[in-house]
């Protein structure tokens, strides 16, 4: 039997080391890693390439290995300090379109794309649990809110244009996981809590093993779509201060706009007051379509994600 042959991009990242990992365990997977950087360490069995997602070294690689499937998860997630929006733009959607024009010439059959709930966007309006039949509304105050939107817009041409590649779309919750360091734990760690008054500012969690699970199922599965990943339930800030042991500091929204605006106009923050609808208007995923159709069901619940994650925690600080 003819292994698959799946190139992963991302492939040295949190997520993407970890997905390398999952396929290189497989007799019936061959598998490349596609990273910007050298990997910190090589697995046997994977072949490692190093290129940028944006360069034209891609398309010779894709046509090297003529993967049957790629699996895209190469994005910035957390800027470094250097960072700005022109680069990351480039690095996000330009990326992503000079791949799939990659995977267009060189007869892939399917991409398999990490998106994010934030391409759903921070808006009062959202219903209590988005569906993927909602509108991507990434709000271009929030970069990487912004470019997923931008990225699942070039898809949907993608799918409408080029039918015979086929997509797999994973708009993905919070990931959280023994070893994960995040924006979305930074906030976490702090001695209190920050909540907005009159907002539950919701969390839905999953485990980054459930992610990695659901990307090696849809390598083989025949099946294709947009799905959100995040395990059951959710988690209010309230909630989660309880379990962490911590208070939250509630503020007006008016007020903590205003402070953000000051702090960041003297360069002592990073977060401008375009943050509160972030902490506000927390995207919630409903995971039914993830478990209906594509057949996959998290194996833990947000609830239970968080709990492995402040467990690992307690146990680090001991």
């Amino acid at each position: 039997m003819t292994a698959t042959c799946v190139l992963v991009t991302g492939s040295s990242g949190y997520l993407g080391s970890q997905v390398v990992a999952e396929l290189a365990r497989r007799s019936d997977i061959a598998t490349i890693a596609l990273d910007v950087r050298e990997p910190a360490q090589r697995l046997p069995g994977v072949t490692y390439e190093v290129a940028d997602i944006r360069a034209p070294e891609v398309d010779a690689i894709v046509a090297r290995h003529r993967p049957q499937v790629v699996v895209h998860l190469a994005s910035i997630v957390t800027p470094g300090k250097k960072s700005n929006r022109e680069f990351e733009y480039s690095v996000d959607v330009d990326g992503t379109r000079n791949l799939l024009e990659a995977c267009l010439s060189h007869h892939v059959k399917r991409v398999i794309v990490s998106s994010s709930g934030a391409a759903y966007g921070y808006h009062a309006d959202n219903p209590e649990w988005l569906t993927e039949s909602d509108p991507v509304r990434g709000n271009q105050s929030f970069a990487y809110s912004w470019h997923k939107r931008l990225v699942e817009e070039m898809l949907a041409d993608y799918r409408a244009r080029q039918p015979q590649l086929e997509q797999i779309v994973f708009r993905i919750g919070t990931i959280l996981g023994a070893s994960v360091h995040n924006q979305i734990t930074d906030l976490f760690e702090k001695p209190r809590l920050i909540a907005i008054r009159g907002s539950a500012s919701p969390f839905v969690f999953i485990h980054d093993q459930d992610v990695v699970g659901a990307i090696a199922q849809g390598v083989g599965s025949k099946v294709t779509g947009v799905f959100n990943v995040a395990g059951d339930g959710k988690l209010d800030i309230d909630e989660i201060a309880q379990r962490l042991g911590k208070r939250c500091v509630v503020f007006p929204a008016g007020v903590l706009q205003a402070a953000l605006w000051l702090l960041k106009k003297l360069g002592l923050t990073q977060y401008g007051p375009e943050q509160i609808d972030f902490l506000r208007y927390r995207p919630v995923l409903d995971n039914r379509r993830l478990k209906e159709e594509f057949g996959y069901a998290p194996k833990l619940a947000s609830a239970e994600v968080f709990e492995l994650w402040r467990s690992s925690r307690a146990n680090k600080s001991r």
